[in-house]
């Protein structure tokens, strides 16, 4: 890994913990299984998607609503389908 794609991700890392458990939970599992393997185009998505707002995430990531923005709503139902598929366990001292 170069040291610019050590400090993105890094950055992304941090992005990605909320501070809000539930999010940690459903964001950070998916950073580490899953967004090597996206598409460019869906890690560009997956790094707006971190932009909005801890309430508005936690609605989407809930199923409560879904983003208006189909491709978003399509990378927010990965998400939520990575973490119902994924033994989290190991998880529990996030």
């Amino acid at each position: 890994m170069s040291d610019n794609e050590d400090v993105t991700r890094r950055r992304l890392y941090w992005h990605s913990r909320r501070g809000m458990w539930e999010l940690d939970l459903l964001l950070m599992p998916f950073l580490e299984a899953c967004y090597d393997h996206l598409t460019p185009a869906d890690q560009v998505l997956y790094r707006e998607l971190l932009a909005n707002e801890d309430q508005d995430l936690f609605t989407w990531l809930m199923r409560r609503e879904w983003p208006e923005n189909a491709e978003l709503r399509r990378l927010v139902k990965m998400i939520v389908e990575h973490a119902e598929t994924t033994d989290n366990s190991r998880r529990q001292a996030l």
